[in-house]
């Protein structure tokens, strides 16, 4: 399988996989097309023309050539000049590793992680949330996770990859849209009766089961076990944690308990405020399951995978 196709496979499942309608997920592209279209000529070397095609900013060939035969991968969450040595290491073994592929953004994916952030509007839209109100609320965070970014060095990992020859990319939006649509068609088939019931029914999916097994499994850290959940929320996609405001809009449009990866002090402090819930599923595990669900599609194609950083490989059939 190529780098290129792969790339292809890994945008082609975030957008099945997107929360946001297929009319929307075009509206993206096409404005980034106009967005292009109004670039003065000195401008446009700068402007990602990836955006034409994908409207994930964190997701891309970070270095090597598309059309590189990929012969086996290896995958993790976050795959850092440590994971490159190794990768380089079992290739010494004997290993057929061609591509480093992340779940966690380097490189280009990196350093673009906050516009990605805007899909958070449409997510609250879907729940009742006004998109002005979500406007507002995202493109101020996404303004503080740019300017937090900003000092970190992107490239290192990519450029210990580069070095040793091996291709690398990132698989983020995808693989969290991913998640976070099995997980809320889970919980919403299961149809949980009570908070305790949710952090049960989490724990038989393998990958939050096996997260359990070694200690940070699912877990409720905001509400009374045997409480009804009420309006459940999956909430796992759109970059990374969005403002603490947004509770506020979702509360007041009825949502009760919200399931992610992590929540921080501050969002646990403000939905205690609000008298909602919080179950948090697991951070690593969740992207797990997410990388997972892209991963069968990519070995189905006769790519040999093989995780690290985290990652525990779990098959699906179709």
């Amino acid at each position: 399988m190529k780098l290129g196709e792969i790339y292809r496979v890994c945008v082609q499942a975030g957008m099945e996989a997107d929360p946001r309608s297929a009319d929307e997920l075009r509206r993206v592209l096409e404005d980034a097309r106009q967005a292009y279209d109004r670039c003065d000529e000195e401008a446009r070397p700068f402007f990602d023309q990836e955006r034409f095609t994908n409207p994930y900013s964190d997701t891309r060939i970070a270095w090597g050539d598309p059309d590189l035969e990929v012969r086996g991968l290896i995958a993790g969450i976050d795959m850092e000049v440590a994971e490159v040595l190794l990768a380089d290491r079992l290739r010494e073994q004997g290993r057929t590793i061609d591509l480093v592929l992340a779940h966690h953004p380097e490189g280009p994916g990196y350093a673009r992680l906050d516009e990605v952030m805007r899909m958070q509007a449409d997510l609250w839209a879907a729940h009742g949330v006004g998109l002005g109100a979500g406007d507002n609320l995202i493109m101020a965070r996404a303004s503080e996770v740019r300017r937090r970014f900003m000092p970190a060095n992107h490239y290192r990992a990519v450029q210990a990859s580069e070095l040793l020859g091996i291709a690398f990319a990132s698989c983020h939006t995808p693989a969290d849209n991913s998640v976070q649509t099995f997980v809320q068609r889970f919980l919403d088939d299961r149809g949980p009766g009570t908070l305790d019931e949710i952090v049960t029914g989490l724990r038989t999916i393998p990958e939050y089961r096996d997260a359990a097994m070694k200690g940070y499994g699912p877990e409720l850290i905001l509400g009374t076990g045997t409480n009804r959940p009420g309006r459940i929320v999956v909430d796992m996609t759109g970059g990374t944690e969005g403002p603490v405001d947004a509770l506020d809009r979702l509360s007041s449009s009825g949502v009760d308990t919200l399931v992610g990866m992590h929540y921080g002090e501050e969002y646990r402090k403000r939905a205690e405020s609000l008298h909602m819930n919080l179950v948090v599923a697991g951070h690593i595990s969740s992207d797990t399951l997410g990388m997972n669900l892209v991963l069968d599609r990519i070995e189905s194609q006769g790519v040999d995978v093989v995780c690290a950083s985290g990652m525990v490989r779990v098959r699906r059939g179709d």
